[in-house]
């Protein structure tokens, strides 16, 4: 812990939530444990030996980067890191604790999952950890975990994969079987944190001498506490223009303005526009897309978060990733930018079986449900409904290198039977130029270079 902690205190944490509901009289200082396991005694004395700590989890306030949080600490010499009843209790006070004083939660990850010796008793810690989870999560309050050798089992599937940055040391087993579990056939690859990173599951696979000031970073954007409510959480301001001024002076000069290979992306805005940055990756579904980045930024003194499309069509993955961010930065209480800049949604057949209508959809309705006010700018193409899932309805601005359409001017023109002398005339009358835009009450302005 002192490795990732400025400072820390092991007893600033009680573990006296008592006997979890609905178990029996019995519990593990009973001799051998719950199940009268045999050897059970003599197993934890030698655990308690070798490790000098009390169970398989300690529980701490730390301090990281300056902000206060609540750790808590698995040691796998401990009987594999494994969660028990004891281990129940240590997790559900500091959750109470962390809830109690408004603290984020920051998990340091590296056990088996349930212990055998204390049996179906064990098993049912997770449910409690999952609760506790759950209601630091409606309370408003960051979750951060780091995924250490091994995460498996409930540990996994409670503590890592709940939380809403999840973190992991390189080459570490990250999966809910473990190695003696699995299918012997099984890709050994899957079970790691860059094979779980490459399949969307978690956020970042961070070298052990870079975790600490990652740590900092990430507790910075998150770490503190908001109780007011949504509706008095300031606006982010729109980005200023990158590109060359000056408005298209036809639909068609807008479409070549906005396609142009030198035109700035994504990345440009964003680096112009924050301090600094973290970002989330996949969309927990076992998908990411490249052509998305979304995380938390720092501007002048206020956490931002945003989610920017690159320029591609944009894939499943792509929009559920989206739609994880704008919830969690609406639960957090922290104001969102989305960057529009997309030809459509991806529309090949691996995108209709990944569910494309239905991530649409859910993107649509993040948007919409937001309490959180969000702002976005149209930074290059707007095709269709892919670019307008990531639109605010009501706060959407364009810089004058970009144009917004119901439909490309040349699938317009395809649809409507029209040859291709009247592509540059269709998208005069689709109206997609910015001023156009604005016109029709799309847009509250066109945002001028900065």
């Amino acid at each position: 812990m002192a490795a990732v902690a400025d400072s820390y205190s092991e007893t600033a944490v009680p573990d006296d939530v008592g006997t979890p509901s609905g178990a029996s009289s019995r519990t593990p200082s009973a001799p051998d444990g719950p199940l009268g396991w045999r050897g059970y005694d003599e197993a934890r004395a030698r655990a308690r030996e070798r490790t000098g700590e009390e169970e398989s989890v300690v529980t701490a306030l730390a301090t990281i980067g300056g902000r206060e949080a609540v750790v808590l600490s698995f040691e796998f010499r401990y009987l594999g890191g494994s969660l028990g009843e004891r281990t129940g209790d240590r997790l559900e006070a500091a959750y109470t604790h962390a809830r109690e004083h408004r603290l984020p939660v920051v998990s340091l990850i590296a056990t088996g999952g349930s212990r055998m010796q204390e049996g179906m008793r064990a098993l049912t810690q997770l449910q409690r950890v999952a609760r506790q989870s759950a209601l630091n999560r409606a309370a408003g309050l960051p979750q951060l975990a780091v995924l250490r050798d091994p995460t498996t089992g409930g540990g996994w599937a409670t503590l890592g994969a709940a939380a809403d940055v999840i973190l992991a040391l390189p080459g570490v087993q990250v999966g809910f079987a473990g190695s003696r579990v699995r299918p012997p056939d099984a890709d050994p690859s899957a079970y790691t944190a860059e094979g779980q990173l490459a399949a969307g599951q978690i956020d970042a696979v961070v070298p052990p001498d870079q975790l600490r000031a990652t740590l900092q970073r990430w507790l910075q954007l998150l770490g503190t506490s908001r109780e007011l409510p949504a509706t008095t959480v300031d606006p982010a301001p729109p980005p200023a223009a990158l590109g060359p001024p000056g408005l298209p002076g036809t639909g068609w000069d807008a479409v070549v303005r906005a396609r142009a290979s030198g035109r700035p992306r994504a990345e440009a805005y964003l680096h112009a526009y924050f301090d600094d940055r973290e970002e989330i990756s996949g969309d927990r579904c076992g998908g990411v897309d490249p052509g998305i980045r979304c995380g938390f930024g720092r501007r002048e003194g206020r956490t931002i978060a945003f989610a920017a499309q690159c320029g591609t069509a944009t894939r499943p993955a792509g929009f559920r990733t989206a739609a994880r961010l704008v919830r969690l930065a609406d639960r957090l209480g922290v104001p969102v930018l989305t960057l529009v800049d997309t030809p459509g949604a991806a529309n090949d057949a691996a995108a209709e079986r990944a569910g494309a209508g239905a991530a649409i959809a859910d993107t649509f309705a993040a948007l919409a449900t937001a309490r959180v006010p969000v702002t976005s700018l149209l930074i290059g193409e707007g095709g269709s409904g892919g670019a307008l899932a990531l639109a605010a309805p009501d706060r959407l601005w364009a810089t004058p290198d970009s144009y917004f359409s119901v439909i490309a001017p040349e699938l317009a023109a395809a649809i409507l039977k029209r040859d291709e002398a009247q592509i540059h005339s269709t998208a005069d009358q689709l109206r997609i130029r910015p001023q156009d835009l604005l016109e029709l009450g799309v847009i509250r302005g066109v945002v001028p270079p900065a």
